[in-house]
């Protein structure tokens, strides 16, 4: 289906329940925001996954192969040299260079990317945005949550649902998970953070280190997962693609545990 042409089109599709699980006040709300741009129709927990297929673009996950390369296209206007300096990225022969959970993540004056990892929206996205309009903040050791984050507030209770929520069910039944963290991409066990069981830090992008906390099951007290941010990473990414980031890895880490063998109840 292509793009909706005005709110009401997206509003139809709605629950109409004004649950604000979305963070907006009512489904009208979302549904206008949704057709600004400013959220993105898979943000509505209630909405049935067919439908948000239904209007993504060229079929695929929100921005979706449309928005990449609307992405791509604003980069062949911006000079590169100039962004890797803003960023402390590396250029070199006309590409500037950044580590992506630990790879090497590139794009060149036409908007082309290169790198060794598949290149997932959820992970070319974020890059390019960060290129586009990332500060260059560095992080400064502060972890703060995704509710502390500018527009976070919000959103947050789609962030534990989307996000928290998941990996906390794959931590529960794959006990494996953290180390693989590390050795996979790039990360490093933390210690002693808000008293959790296991912290482990990693790296989507440079300058927006995410860092995630579990806290084991004890005395009849469930388990408890959560993930926390440098609290400059507004600053090198609007709260959307956090958002998108943080669903993105969280998506590659259920189809990894279900890879090894892990059933994960949802």
């Amino acid at each position: 289906m292509s793009a909706p042409k005005n709110a009401m089109e997206v509003f139809q599709h709605l629950e109409k329940s004004n649950c604000r699980d979305c963070g907006e006040k009512t489904c009208l709300a979302f549904a206008g925001a949704v057709f600004q741009g400013r959220r993105a129709l898979s943000e509505c927990p209630r909405l049935d996954p067919e439908v948000i297929r239904r209007f993504a673009p060229s079929g695929g996950a929100d921005g979706g192969d449309d928005g990449i390369e609307q992405l791509k296209a604003a980069v062949a206007n911006i000079d590169l040299s100039a962004a890797a300096a803003r960023l402390g990225a590396r250029y070199e022969n006309g590409r500037l260079t950044l580590k992506v959970l630990g790879k090497d993540f590139s794009v060149d004056a036409s908007g082309v990317i290169r790198t060794d990892i598949h290149v997932n929206p959820w992970v070319a996205a974020p890059f390019l945005m960060h290129v586009l309009h990332g500060e260059g903040a560095a992080p400064t050791g502060n972890w703060v949550s995704f509710r502390e984050l500018s527009g976070g507030k919000e959103r947050y209770p789609l962030f534990q649902k989307r996000c928290e929520e998941p990996l906390k069910r794959v931590a529960d039944v794959y006990t494996e998970l953290f180390d693989d963290m590390v050795h996979l991409f790039s990360g490093r066990q933390v210690e002693e953070q808000f008293a959790s069981d296991i912290a482990v830090a990693l790296h989507p992008l440079p300058k927006v280190p995410m860092m995630i906390c579990y806290w084991k099951p004890e005395d009849g007290i469930d388990s408890t997962l959560n993930l926390f941010f440098d609290e400059t990473a507004d600053r090198n990414l609007d709260i959307g693609t956090i958002f998108s980031l943080g669903a993105g890895f969280t998506q590659m880490i259920e189809r990894l545990a279900v890879r090894h063998g892990y059933k994960v109840e949802g």
